[in-house]
Order: structure tokens, then C-alpha cells, then sequence
């Protein structure tokens, strides 16, 4: 029953993201959390605080900010103590420059009861940056800014 019900959140917390609404996943962390997205972009990087992470989100929005998530799977190990939930996802967007894009990648959540202590995002890091890409050579210069870290 505790894994339905965290699957369930966790389907809610995407989409919420796909409604350009982040503010649930921003109230789901502990005071203590981790948000890492990997690679080297204007996306990667690994925020400590909800401050950087709402930063974060923010600037995923203006870089994509019709970005969308269809979930593959949804994977729940662990009690309320310690629970890890994995999924796996489709993620859709046109940026800034209306070209559609679609990218792949996983999403590990560590959760102690019922707070986010750790979320790492593993896209396809070359997808990301060759997106990334196209909109910074369209001239969007926040495509290229140094990640969002503290």
C-alpha cells in the first residue's frame, strides 16, 4: 500500500513539472536535500539549498518552458525510513525556438518519511547539451551560463 501511494505522489509530482508548476517538487524536499542534475550545462550541477533548487527551476522554464514528461515506470524499495523511487521517462519540449525535442533518462528520489532528501536526474546528457546548444546558437545566452550550484 505505502509504495502505491508513493507512486502515486511521484506520478503527481511530474505532473506538475509538466504544467510549469514546481512548486510541489520544491515542497516535497527536506530542509536537508540534494538536487543534481547530471553532465555539464546550464541545467547540470548540484544544488544543497531550496533557494539554489527554485533557481534551478526557473531557469529550466526559461529554457523549456513547455517542457513535458511522459512516464515509462515507476520503481519503489524501502519503508517510510528510507524508500529510493526510480523512474524512467520521455521528456518532450521546444525550447524557446519552438523545435520540438525529445529526450530520455531517470530520475532517483531517496526519500525519508515522506521528505525528498536527494533527487539525481540522468538525462541523455548529450540531448540536453546538443539542445542546449541549438538554443545558445539561436541566442539564448542562459543556455550556456555556468549550472546553478551551491
Amino acid at each position: 500500500m505505502y509504495h502505491m501511494i508513493v507512486k502515486r505522489k511521484v506520478r503527481a509530482l511530474f505532473e506538475a513539472v509538466s504544467r510549469g508548476d514546481a512548486g510541489p517538487v520544491l515542497g516535497q524536499f527536506a530542509p536537508r536535500l540534494e538536487h543534481r542534475l547530471l553532465g555539464d550545462s546550464a541545467l547540470g550541477g548540484t544544488r544543497h539549498t531550496l533557494a539554489a533548487t527554485a533557481r534551478w527551476y526557473e531557469r529550466l522554464y526559461r529554457l523549456m518552458p513547455d517542457i513535458a514528461f511522459d512516464l515509462d515506470t515507476i520503481e519503489v524499495a524501502g519503508g517510510p525510513w528510507h524508500t529510493i523511487v526510480t523512474a524512467t521517462w520521455e521528456e518532450r519540449n521546444s525550447g524557446t525556438d519552438g523545435v520540438e525535442t525529445r529526450n530520455r533518462g531517470l530520475h532517483v528520489l531517496t526519500l525519508r518519511w515522506g521528505k525528498a532528501t536527494s533527487l539525481v536526474i540522468c538525462p541523455d546528457t548529450a540531448g540536453l547539451v546538443a539542445t542546449l546548444d541549438r538554443l545558445a546558437a539561436r541566442g539564448v545566452a542562459e543556455a550556456r551560463a555556468a549550472p546553478i550550484s551551491d
